[in-house]
């Protein structure tokens, strides 16, 4: 059974970091591209961050770059999404995904997905 449980969400005032992290089981994790994206209510589910099968290789939101890192542990099932200089508009449910095909940034491309972390930025 495929799983993705995220972790690491919270509330914290603009300016500060969190560090999330996805932990993977039920596929064959070093096999699969990882992805990042985010969701605020009303909105689209928009691309964050990709990460390529062995780690050598990243992509970022033009919203994100500079300041959010993408990582992996391929030894763990984990990745990872570490986020500094917050912004009130990074507020958003964080979602991260598996790719089977590759660093695609389209959500429609990603194979699996986990339930989710709400990320809360305060002004």
């Amino acid at each position: 059974q495929v799983q993705l449980v995220e972790s690491g969400g919270g509330l914290v005032q603009a300016g500060g970091s969190l560090r999330l992290s996805c932990a993977a089981s039920g596929f064959t994790f070093s096999r699969y591209a990882m992805g990042w994206f985010r969701q605020d209510s009303g909105k689209e589910r928009e691309f964050v961050a990709v990460i390529s099968y062995i780690g050598d290789s990243t992509r970022y939101a033009d919203s994100v770059k500079g300041r959010f890192t993408i990582s992996r542990n391929n030894a763990r099932n984990t990745v990872y999404l570490q986020m500094n200089s917050l912004k009130p508009e990074d507020t958003a449910f964080y979602y991260c995904a598996a790719n089977r095909a590759g660093m695609g940034l389209a959500a429609a491309s990603f194979d699996y997905w986990g339930q989710g972390t709400q990320v809360t930025v305060s002004s």
